[in-house]
């Protein structure tokens, strides 16, 4: 299939920061916010954007990574401050409503979001994620104690430097979830700084920390049970099914997310399964494009 031409930067400040993102399509398309995953940068995008037909994509690197800047002072990185911050992103494109295209966390903010603002989405195409790890209550001062200490920890670290790019192309083909070199080399080009000595991860160190505080199933339940818009998932046979034993089940408890799973791992957007999702989320999409 033909592709279309590779994508333009943007750069505009929304919420009082600066933000980097890549735009595939026009404004004459179905507006598409697509949302990376935990690490990773809007270069998450860029096997499949060019796949997908008639769409306006808006690939934000989120706050914290990529080529956006870092969140201010000692702030923690949270889904609630995302869940602003895309929709600032939206009010700025003149997006009323519009498609969340997400990855992983990506993925996973878009649902809260849609559960929060559900007026303001058309469609959810999900790859590997739904809702975070649920907690109970009387776990969250325990949580929020290691949140805070983490972030004390991530403030004092020095950043690892690479000497060199195609080194640290490697440790990210290493990384948690194992990429491909093509996969491995569009994120890291998209996510280093220069340094004395070679290069260094853009990524705020303070995305390491634990999460502030994380939400009960009951809590997850109500964001999933206000979304309005269709929600299409596609997870992956060695993905987060694989990690968590329990995940088809936890996602079978919302007859309205239509889930398949797929080979590959939890980065196939970006791999050989690349033209696979692509089909999928073509037929998803199109019936939302008039």
């Amino acid at each position: 299939m033909a592709q279309s031409p590779g994508p333009r930067e943007l750069r505009f400040t929304v919420n009082g920061m600066n933000f980097a993102a890549q735009e595939w399509g026009d404004s004459t398309q179905l507006p598409v916010l697509a949302l990376h995953g935990w690490l990773d940068n809007a270069a998450s995008f860029f096997a499949l954007a060019p796949r997908l037909k008639n769409l306006h994509i808006v690939a934000l690197d989120m706050a914290g990574h990529g080529q956006s800047e870092h969140r201010p002072g000692q702030m923690a990185y949270t889904p609630w401050d995302d869940i602003n911050d895309i929709l600032a992103v939206a009010d700025h494109f003149g997006w009323e409503r519009f498609v969340l295209l997400g990855h992983s966390r990506g993925a996973i903010i878009g649902t809260l979001a849609a559960g929060t603002f559900p007026e303001r989405f058309i469609a959810l195409g999900l790859v590997e994620g739904l809702l975070p790890e649920p907690a109970r209550a009387e776990e969250a001062p325990k949580q929020l104690a290691s949140a805070i200490q983490g972030l004390r920890v991530q403030q004092r670290k020095i950043p690892s430097i690479y000497p060199d790019m195609s080194i640290a192309i490697k440790a990210r083909e290493r990384g948690m979830f194992p990429l491909g070199h093509a996969a491995a080399k569009a994120l890291t080009e998209r996510g280093v700084v220069a340094q004395a000595g070679g290069v260094s991860w853009s990524t705020d160190p303070r995305l390491l920390a634990p999460s502030m505080i994380k939400l009960s199933r009951e809590h997850l339940h109500a964001f999933v049970n206000q979304v309005s818009a269709p929600i299409k998932l596609l997870l992956a046979h060695d993905g987060l099914p694989k990690l968590y034993a329990n995940y088809l089940h936890e996602v079978e408890q919302f007859p309205q997310v239509d889930y398949e799973v797929l080979s590959g791992g939890h980065h196939l957007h970006m791999e050989r399964e690349v033209d696979l999702v692509a089909e999928k989320l073509n037929r998803f999409f199109s019936q939302f494009i008039k």
